[in-house]
């Protein structure tokens, strides 16, 4: 049976390596360490994929073509995806009420939240790609 790739999936190149990464650094460490230690794992193990990754930049949140606010994400990986790091025993609906909104104020139309405190590794894709043409490329 041949796999059939979705035509229109956001990304699948950047996405499928974070996730190889993910999953690397979870079999080596499990929930077993702090954030800032997974973090460190974790960068290290997409850059050696190959990926661009900027750690804690500052992102501007508009709201209706206004700067309101800023978001620190955990890592930016290529420019396109924002990660952010837990740790947790669970993620709650906080943290991914949170993480959408965030997404939904920023440039991104892809974010990746990531857990690697609870039984399994969890990652949560969350794509927002409405109204992107009212960030220009001034703003980026």
């Amino acid at each position: 049976m041949s796999k059939k790739l979705v035509k229109d999936f956001l990304y699948p190149i950047e996405t499928y390596l974070i996730r190889k990464a993910c999953f690397k650094v979870w079999k080596e460490f499990g929930g077993a360490f702090k954030e800032k230690i997974i973090e460190r794992a974790l960068t290290e193990e997409l850059i050696n994929l190959g990926l661009e990754v900027v750690n804690q930049k500052s992102i501007d949140i508009y709201y209706h073509g206004k700067k309101i606010g800023a978001y620190i994400p955990d890592k930016i990986v290529n420019d396109k995806i924002l990660l952010e790091i837990k740790c947790k025993t669970f993620l709650t609906k906080e943290d991914e009420r949170q993480f959408w909104l965030y997404l939904k104020g920023s440039k991104y139309k892809i974010g990746l939240l990531i857990n690697f405190g609870s039984e399994k590794l969890e990652i949560k894709r969350r794509i927002y790609d409405k109204a992107r043409e009212k960030f220009s490329v001034n703003q980026r």
